[in-house]
């Protein structure tokens, strides 16, 4: 049986967009990932990126789950060592008081940022040290058996909102795997450890309240069109557009200096970063991920389309559901 599909939203502001025009978009885009079928659409915690539009992932959930009605919403994911337990404990509490059984709180170490931002973001040096602990802390607010006594989180008490372990390395899985936790793995930029991380996290794990045996989310990129040739020109532009955003510092590349450094050392990374790629026809696509889910034991996928064209990166999400038979029409 194929895998649930959900989706990535990077909230990505184009080239002549504005803020306001990506978080335009990515609430077409949830109303009509709703109509189609996927199961959930999350949304990452970055800083200081001037092309990505999600830096307040929860305000982003709260907006986009008023405007939808029945599909799953949530962070994939909080940071969490820039934020206080209680802190998230609330927000998500809350967005689950507004949108009963809609939404996933997914957990990562990573600053999201870069050096500077994290200071900006008063986080210290340290603080992904304490994640486990801030993760159990924050369980405990939201199943209502707080470790801090004297403290409840208001709302949040109760709800328990789903916890999702995001990594990219065997860390995150030996810690999903301890904590009886789902285990989110970010294949779509990160590719290098997925085997042995999503294999250390089935033979460690250990049941909990939450979850009685392993499950594991892989993200791959997709880009599906009515051609082969289509998608690939909307990769290319993909590619070129992670190398300004990566490497550019401020400053937009050209097609051709884009190519110029995606053929040298440095672009060679950002080529590695898309090694689990599903790109062509829908017939294509489907294919591929079918291959994946089945090498890497994946139970959910979650998808990641960056292509700069809007129209284009709404179609790939379209063809991909009418060919994994997602929409009832």
């Amino acid at each position: 049986m194929a895998p649930p599909l959900s989706i990535l939203d990077l909230a990505y502001i184009g080239e002549g967009e504005t803020a306001a025009d990506s978080l335009r978009a990515s609430v077409t885009l949830a109303q009509r990932a709703e109509e189609w079928g996927y199961r959930r659409i999350w949304y990452a915690e970055h800083h200081n990126m001037p092309t990505i539009a999600s830096s307040a992932t929860g305000v982003l959930i709260a907006h986009v789950a008023a405007h939808t009605r029945t599909i799953r919403l949530g962070a994939g994911g909080v940071m969490l060592p820039n934020h206080s337990p209680l802190t998230i404990a609330e927000q998500y509490g809350t967005l689950e008081t507004l949108h009963p059984g809609r939404i996933d709180l997914g957990l990562g170490r990573a600053p999201g940022s870069d050096q500077q931002t994290a200071r900006a973001l008063r986080r210290t040096p340290m603080a992904a040290d304490d994640f486990p602990q801030d993760v159990l802390e924050l369980q405990g607010y939201l199943t209502g058996e707080s470790r801090i006594p004297g403290v409840d989180a208001t709302p949040g008490k109760g709800t328990d909102v789903p916890l999702y372990i995001l990594g990219s390395s065997l860390f995150g899985a030996r810690l999903a795997a301890a904590l009886g936790l789902p285990y989110a793995f970010a294949s779509h930029f990160a590719p290098n450890a997925l085997q042995d991380a999503v294999s250390l996290y089935r033979r460690e794990f250990k049941p909990s309240r939450q979850l009685d045996r392993p499950y594991v989310i892989a993200g791959v990129n997709v880009l599906a069109a009515d051609t082969t040739a289509e998608a690939q020109e909307h990769f290319l532009a993909m590619k070129r557009s992670r190398v300004s955003l990566l490497l550019g510092r401020g400053r937009k590349f050209t097609p051709e200096e884009a190519d110029g450094i995606l053929a040298s050392p440095a672009g060679q990374q950002i080529l590695q970063m898309a090694t689990y790629s599903a790109i062509g026809t829908p017939a294509e696509v489907t294919d591929y991920l079918h291959r994946f889910a089945e090498k890497f034991q994946a139970d959910e996928l979650i998808t990641v389309s960056a292509s700069p064209d809007r129209k284009a990166w709404l179609r790939s999400f379209e063809l991909l559901a009418e060919a994994r038979g997602l929409l009832a029409t």
